[in-house]
């Protein structure tokens, strides 16, 4: 027989798993002994109360022995001699699209600007040490995209658009750990991505696939509006069945060239705002209602939003035990990011803090058309970097110093490598952000005590949340609405927010394309 139980553990009880069999005998007033297996569904972390729990849902096998056999297998076939379907950018969308066209028989070749992981890590290094940026490798370009050196948080809530668990599995086929399966809010490390990137490649690579580095798209090869393949660098033509579209939200030279090419595309609405730090243990004091955190608890999250004046203000991508990174993509621009080690042991906890917007707020840049997001985030990124003193310095501000309209006189230590130096964000940042970002701060104080702080730094500009562009396609064969043969696909085209999400679309386009050719 098997029964599914929900049991409410203390940190201690939920840490030791090898007592789980006693607790849960006691709970269905059943023999120890009679528990053949108690195969944990989900964690979560119950922080309401003064007395926090950890909820455990779990599969017990009572006087019943559980089927051996492996949840998931990823099958490597052969397609070196198959169809080639054009893949641009090696982000999650473009990798998982690469992996699904393998198990359907179709050979993918991955053009991807940047370089791999290994060679990426050093142009990394020189955006935090020398504060050179590299417009082709760096936080968001290269080998698994923005996500490779990200906090690899996997918790989404695309659950209608395809198979999360899948996902998951995929990658912990692929090297993540297995308790992505079973946490409430599934997360990789920074520190561990990297390898699992490097499995996918070689996966590909075994089964005949291609990925080309440091090849750029400058060009889309066009007939009759069917996409009959690509440009790269400036010369290079390569011809295939079909193009994936899979950039990411931070090319925007892709969303120019397709203006300039007449092919459709639309404004989205997005949010920007800045990136703010506070010591975690302050962080750990507020949510789990204590002096020092218990060791058998995890480093302390949250979770913020507010509507003010018609727009929502929200906390995005928060990194508890993280640090902060520059994210720019160009030399004269900030832009700032989080991640986390798979640990979470940094003594700072940082989140984005950020407004949305609208096409209405564009008003100044309407010339633009569908570019108009766009160019006000670029003018953002670039006033940042005006008020940032020199090379990846961020301009940063206190965050009461923040909401009182004044200069910080100095500013707090930050796990921000390049360096931060005062600047009046209050004044240099748009009204319709700026504003709304003040009364939002003040609220979220009331809802966790300690948080308004001037322990509590902020850097601008967090401004690659997603993408302010959205490249329209047919809802069912998900091919462009205009240019036939062409899926657009995952952040960079607008329909997906994150890792999971990212990977779920890809895959959904590959299927997309298989099925168009193979009819």
């Amino acid at each position: 027989m098997q029964k599914e139980v929900t049991l409410r553990l203390s940190p201690y009880e939920a840490y030791h798993s090898e007592n789980y069999n006693q607790i849960i005998s006691k709970q269905l007033k059943i023999k120890s002994s009679d528990i053949n297996k108690v195969a944990v569904l989900s964690k979560s972390i119950d922080a309401r109360s003064k007395e926090v729990k950890v909820v455990v849902k779990a599969n017990v096998f009572i006087n019943e022995n559980p089927e051996t056999k492996n949840d998931f297998e990823f099958n490597i076939k052969n397609v070196s001699a198959k169809p080639e379907i054009i893949i641009i950018g090696a982000g999650p969308a473009g990798l998982f699209a690469a992996l699904r066209l393998i198990e359907l028989g179709l050979k993918p070749v991955i053009i991807e600007r940047g370089k791999n992981v290994k060679e990426r890590r050093k142009d990394i290094a020189a955006i935090n040490k020398e504060h050179i940026v590299d417009s082709d490798s760096n936080y968001c370009f290269g080998e698994g995209g923005a996500g490779t050196f990200s906090d690899g948080k996997l918790y989404t809530r695309s659950k209608k658009r395809g198979s999360v668990k899948r996902i998951l599995a995929l990658l912990e086929f692929f090297g993540a750990d297995k308790n992505i399966l079973i946490d409430a809010h599934p997360h990789i490390g920074t520190n561990k991505l990297p390898g699992i990137i490097v499995n996918i490649r070689e996966a590909i690579l075994e089964a005949g696939g291609e990925i080309l580095y440091s090849s750029k798209l400058t060009d889309f090869i066009i007939e009759n509006d069917v996409v009959k393949g690509v440009k790269i660098n400036n010369n290079v033509k390569i011809y295939g069945k079909a193009v994936i579209l899979a950039t990411g939200h931070s090319a925007s030279d892709i969303y120019y060239l397709l203006h300039k090419k007449n092919i459709a595309i639309e404004l989205k609405p997005f949010a920007i705002g800045v990136r703010v730090e506070h010591p975690q243990n302050l962080i750990d004091s507020i949510q789990y209602h204590c002096e020092v955190r218990s060791e058998y608890l995890p480093a302390a999250s949250y979770s913020l939003v507010n509507q003010i004046n018609g727009r929502g203000v929200y906390s995005f991508c928060m990194c508890p035990g993280g640090f902060i990174v520059p994210s720019a993509t160009h030399h004269e621009e900030i832009v700032v990011n989080g991640m986390s080690p798979s640990s979470r042991n940094s003594k700072f906890a940082n989140s984005g803090m950020v407004v949305e917007l609208r096409e209405e707020d564009f008003a100044k840049e309407s010339e633009n058309g569908p570019l108009s997001g766009l160019a006000f985030r670029e003018k953002i990124e670039k006033m940042a970097w005006l008020n940032s003193g020199s090379g990846q310095t961020a301009p940063a501000q206190r965050i009461v110093d923040f909401v009182d309209g004044k200069l910080s006189a100095d500013l707090p230590e930050t796990s921000y490598q390049p360096g931060i130096v005062s600047s009046p964000l209050h004044f240099w940042l748009p009204e319709i952000i700026g504003t709304r970002l003040r009364q939002a701060l003040k609220l979220f104080n009331n809802k966790m005590r300690g948080y308004l702080t001037n322990e509590a730094v902020m850097l601008g500009v967090e401004s690659r949340t997603s993408s302010p562009v959205r490249i329209p396609r047919d809802k069912e064969s998900l091919e462009h609405v205009q240019i036939k043969g062409l899926y657009p696909a995952g952040e960079g085209a607008g329909y997906a927010g994150g890792i999971v999400s990212s990977a779920i679309d890809g895959e959904r386009c590959a299927e997309k394309v298989a099925e168009k050719i193979k009819k």
